[in-house]
């Protein structure tokens, strides 16, 4: 079903069907999110993206049968239920431009999560269960207040790209030191001075943004990196 743009202010009648797979509604004026959302068990996408939500109900964890996208992304959100972490067969989520300070806990509960929006938020940390996501292969986290990452990150083998720009980190994460398949790293606008020598070890480094950081110790591992083929921006 999709209701994009279609004006509404709240979920119409014939979206209560229990053989729904598929509900767009981004791109109008919700505020509610009712608790019967966790009867449509068929479904399998769900895009509530460009609301007025400032909620949604624990039962969103009951939608077993999500197994593709969850948009949650520029609604007024400044928490997110523990029941997410039930959405075990989900692949994609976007919590980007909300009111969110934290993730919860129970995020790790998503085994099968390949990519995390949570960009432009108020997020100072990360659960360490943020480890468990071992399916994870990119991670959007720009325009947050993050100093550092869990010790966790080691443990995403996956990990393909990661968006760290425009937070408040003062040294790269060293959670990414043995991610064997990261691809890219996006650091610009943080308060980065100095390089580690293990960024050498990751061998599968194709770009490395680190403009607009204050950098002023040795760089002769970004020399190193350039001769390897990586791409390096600063």
């Amino acid at each position: 079903m999709d209701y994009w743009r279609a004006g509404l202010t709240e979920i119409p009648d014939d979206v209560w069907q229990p053989d729904v797979e598929v509900l767009l509604l981004p791109d109008n004026a919700l505020t509610v999110l009712p608790s019967r959302i966790g009867t449509l068990q068929q479904l399998h996408t769900l895009d509530l993206g460009h609301n007025r939500l400032t909620e949604v109900p624990p039962e969103l964890g009951d939608l077993s049968g999500l197994s593709r996208f969850l948009y949650l992304h520029d609604n007024y959100l400044s928490a997110l239920p523990e029941a997410l972490g039930r959405l075990t067969r989900l692949r994609y989520l976007n919590v980007g431009e909300n009111l969110l300070t934290a993730l919860p806990d129970e995020l790790g509960g998503l085994k099968s999560l390949v990519e995390l929006r949570a960009q432009h938020n108020r997020l100072t940390r990360l659960p360490d269960s943020l480890g468990a996501l071992g399916a994870l292969r990119e991670l959007w986290l720009r325009g947050n207040r993050l100093t550092e990452l869990p010790p966790g990150t080691s443990h995403l083998t996956e990990l393909r790209e990661v968006e760290l720009r425009e937070n408040l980190f003062s040294e790269v994460p060293a959670g990414l030191r043995e991610l064997p398949l990261l691809r890219k790293v996006d650091l610009r606008s943080n308060q980065v001075r100095d390089l580690p020598g293990w960024l050498l070890s990751l061998p599968a480094l194709e770009k490395l943004d680190l403009r607009w950081n204050p950098l002023d110790g040795d760089c002769s591992v970004l020399d190193v990196l350039e001769r390897r083929g990586c791409v390096v921006l600063r």
